[in-house]
């Protein structure tokens, strides 16, 4: 199988930091609460079974697609973003609603199960990366990877079109990485532009991985445990 030679990349040119953009301290005039991702404490509920490939490229004037696997060169990663049309929805709503100057970036949607396979063997051939990071690209429908499901985005703000890293930059699979890691006491400014984009997704429809603050979910098998819903997306493909 071909994967990405080592050292793996780290993905510092696909973000800045908010200090280095520019970005102001949005504390002053909006009520950002802390952030609390959920952490399942059951096995998440089954994935309904595979679906016909309807998603959509994400294409909207205040969000940069970014497309960092394939600018890597990951074997089978995609140039655009692609999800699922309610996913994509609630997206382009929460860019919407964002402050004056601010949007959001995409790094990585719907992700090819053959790339979910690179990924895994090249990050977890470290013995000493925790479980959490890379989803296992188990072949079984009702374990269906987030990212195969067309329900899951990495996103990050950007302020005047300019990406940030709020704390580490994307595929940092560090502790720092955590949803929650800058609660309550981390840096002002980066603290609180991680609360603006959780609120902002949040109030969207999605929920957030507690180990990835890029990783945000909607209709997928971490979703619904969250609700309490049922599922809504299986494992999906590229429309022909």
């Amino acid at each position: 199988m071909q994967q990405r030679p080592d050292p793996l990349p780290d993905y510092h040119w696909t973000g800045s930091s908010p200090s280095d953009a520019g970005a102001p301290n949005v504390a002053v005039g909006l009520d950002l609460s802390p952030v609390r991702p959920y952490r399942p404490d059951a096995e998440l509920p089954a994935a309904p079974a595979p679906q016909p490939g309807d998603l959509v490229p994400v294409a909207h004037p205040a969000i940069r697609v970014v497309a960092a696997y394939w600018h890597e060169g990951w074997p089978h990663a995609i140039p655009g973003t692609w999800l699922r049309p309610a996913a994509a929805a609630r997206l382009y709503r929460a860019a919407e609603s964002l402050p004056t100057g601010f949007g959001l970036a995409v790094w990585d949607g719907w992700r090819d199960p053959r790339l979910q396979q690179e990924l895994y063997d090249a990050y977890y051939a470290d013995p000493n990366l925790p479980p959490g990071f890379v989803s296992e690209p188990d072949p079984e429908p009702a374990h269906c990877p987030p990212h195969a499901s067309g329900g899951t985005v990495d996103v990050t703000l950007t302020w005047q079109q300019q990406p940030l890293n709020l704390g580490t930059p994307f595929d940092a699979f560090v502790p720092a990485a955590a949803a929650d890691a800058l609660e309550p006491d981390g840096p002002p400014l980066t603290r609180n532009l991680r609360r603006l984009l959780a609120q902002t997704m949040t109030a969207a429809g999605f929920v957030v991985l507690s180990t990835e603050w890029w990783h945000w979910e909607y209709g997928t098998r971490l979703w619904a445990a969250a609700t309490g819903q049922a599922p809504r997306y299986g494992r999906t493909s590229l429309p022909d």
